[in-house]
């Protein structure tokens, strides 16, 4: 499995943006897909995340209401849709996939930036 994530870019408090990762073709054997992120100077934090099977979706604290995980099939992406984004959620954000052991991460996408200004 390979992960791309895009769609990182600088707005305003308040407004939304849409971050994908595609995932190769040959995605099989996907437990989970997350979202991840790592603001300056903090560790990286747990954001969102699709079960494969089944679709259930998990949320951090700080993002629900406000962001939605989702898979787009016929792109072979799973996006997250953040609305109402707040200076806080000033952060590289990552998507990962779990291939081995459900539960945990083991292949990762390189990073986009996402820089709310107030």
């Amino acid at each position: 499995v390979q992960l791309q994530a895009s769609g990182g870019g600088l707005v305003q408090t308040g407004d939304s943006l849409r971050l994908s990762c595609a995932t190769s073709r040959r995605a099989s054997r996907i437990y989970a897909v997350g979202w991840f992120r790592q603001a300056p100077g903090k560790e990286r934090e747990f954001v969102a995340a699709l079960a494969w099977s089944g679709g259930n979706t998990y949320y951090a604290d700080s993002v629900k209401g406000r962001f939605t995980v989702s898979r787009d099939n016929a792109k072979n992406t799973v996006d997250l849709q953040m609305d109402n984004l707040k200076p806080e959620d000033t952060a590289v954000y990552y998507c990962a996939a779990g291939t081995v052991v459900a539960g945990t991460y083991d292949v990762w996408g390189q990073g986009t930036l996402v820089t709310v200004s107030s």
